[in-house]
């Protein structure tokens, strides 16, 4: 017989999955065509390798004091920032003139990367018991990489009939989207002050 238990558990995860599908598929909208971006504001491949390396360093640089604060508070709430952070962001690349500016929202775009990467591992460790985590996880990860990879699909077809600005807006809603999609996951703040 299911413990009322694991079924809160499963639900959680559900709604983890569904947020975080919906969030890939923003932004596997966007993240394909990058390299185009870059290049129609004019700037070099040397520079893309610089923009990508900032976007690594910045994630890298806040990831420990992102666990401790997921620890101690709430892990949602950094899923939420990233959404919506991010969906922020892809609000204002169309309006990105310079290779610099680029640079300080890839800087942003690292943060915010962090805050899901480390979020979202803590929050399947939670949500899963040590029997069956590694199924859970699986099935997590292939719905998230398929909602990815018809994003890529999609955005295809729609860059040939946009331009690359719409993809961007497009992105950003659905982020947005996702951000709802993540309220509705229950979290509890069990242990949190230890």
């Amino acid at each position: 017989m299911l413990s009322m238990h694991w079924v809160k558990k499963v639900n959680k995860l559900k709604w983890l999955t569904i947020s975080q599908s919906i969030a890939l598929f923003g932004g596997g909208f966007v993240f394909p065509f990058y390299v185009i971006f870059i290049n129609e504001i004019g700037a070099s491949f040397t520079e893309f390798r610089i923009a990508y390396a900032l976007f690594a360093l910045s994630s890298a640089l806040v990831h420990k004091l992102i666990v401790d604060w997921s620890d101690k508070f709430c892990r949602k709430i950094f899923l939420l920032l990233n959404s919506w952070g991010t969906a922020i962001l892809f609000l204002i690349f169309p309006i990105v003139t310079s290779i610099m500016q680029v640079y300080l929202l890839q800087v942003l775009l690292g943060v915010f990367g962090a805050m899901h990467k480390t979020s979202e591992k803590a929050m399947i460790a939670d949500f899963t018991d040590n029997k069956k985590r590694g199924k859970h996880i699986g099935t997590y990860h292939g719905w998230i990489a398929i909602f990815s990879a018809l994003a890529v699909i999609v955005g295809g077809y729609l860059i040939d009939l946009f331009t690359l600005n719409i993809i961007f807006y497009i992105g950003s809603i659905i982020l947005f989207l996702s951000g709802l999609a993540i309220i509705k996951i229950e979290e509890n703040s069990i242990n949190r002050s230890n």
